[in-house]
């Protein structure tokens, strides 16, 4: 690995550092090959006003771009990590998690140890896991007006309505229940540890391929989080709204929400791919930072 992208929470408070990094493992490549590093990074144009003149400017997001991405280097929690997905899909670049958020379930590094991972990174010590992805479309009188992917999870919820929200859900095309409650989480497997976890759903593993489907405060308490197999179409069909609620993708407002749309979801035909440099597995991770049996 040679070609680094660099995807930066802006709100971190010493960027500056991240850059003085990058350099000194430009520096400590040079002296370990005995010749000027050929180390590139390249950063999105989006974040153009954050990153340094080392940083190539290209556009990482919107289009493929001709010269191949190694890997991306996500600075920041885990919400960075999910708004760094669509270029994990564009460029077909694994993605590298250096945490300098809170949480950071799904970062596999941090600052102190960078210069190590990337180490690790040009020398081929590391493994690539897949990460499923799913399809959300917002259909509005039969038609679809948006269509997103999620790595974590789609939201439906009331936003500002003080109501409850009813929506009928379908797997195939096949009943399964209509149900009042603040909105329903349908979550990845990633996902599955995030909002659908506080939500009351079960922990997935990041590996198997699944949809959960967990309902925010339901009316009935019969309404209970439940596990479908990635290959089922799952429809929200939302009824009885007196106003605009919110589908959210991701932790983002993507649009608002009418009596009658729909929501379809499915597992998408991407998907996006993590490096694994160490050998703490997923159970640990749940151990260590979500302080699971304790």
């Amino acid at each position: 690995m040679r070609n680094f992208a660099v995807y930066i929470n802006p709100g971190f408070s010493d960027i500056n550092s991240i850059f003085k990094l990058l350099d000194k493992i430009r520096e400590e490549d040079s002296a370990l090959s005995g010749k000027n590093s050929d180390l590139r990074y390249f950063g999105d144009i989006s974040q153009q006003e954050i990153l340094s003149g080392q940083v190539e400017i290209l556009d990482l997001i919107t289009k493929k771009v001709s010269i191949p991405i190694d890997c991306i280097l996500v600075f920041g929690g885990d919400g960075t990590i999910l708004r760094a997905k669509e270029m994990a899909i564009m460029t077909n670049a694994p993605i590298l998690g250096i945490n300098v958020g809170y949480l950071g379930f799904l970062s596999e590094s941090t600052l102190p140890e960078i210069s190590l991972s990337i180490r690790d990174l040009v020398a081929g010590k590391y493994k690539i896991l897949q990460r499923m992805l799913i399809k959300c479309t917002l259909k509005r009188d039969g038609k679809p007006i948006l269509q997103n992917n999620a790595l974590n999870d789609a939201v439906v919820y009331k936003g500002e309505n003080p109501s409850l929200i009813s929506a009928k859900v379908f797997a195939g095309g096949r009943y399964v229940f209509d149900a009042r409650s603040d909105g329903m989480i349908v979550s990845t497997p990633t996902g599955s540890t995030a909002y659908s976890l506080s939500a009351g759903g079960p922990i997935l593993a990041p590996q198997m391929k699944a949809i959960v489907l967990s309902p925010l405060n339901p009316h009935i308490l019969s309404i209970r989080p439940m596990v479908f197999p990635a290959e089922e179409k799952l429809s929200l069909r939302i009824h009885g709204l007196s106003q605009s609620a919110w589908l959210q993708i991701d932790g983002q407002n993507v649009s608002p929400i009418f009596d009658q749309d729909e929501v379809n979801i499915t597992a998408s035909d991407e998907q996006v791919k993590f490096i694994k440099l160490s050998k703490r597995t997923f159970y640990r991770i749940l151990r260590n930072k979500m302080h699971l049996g304790k």
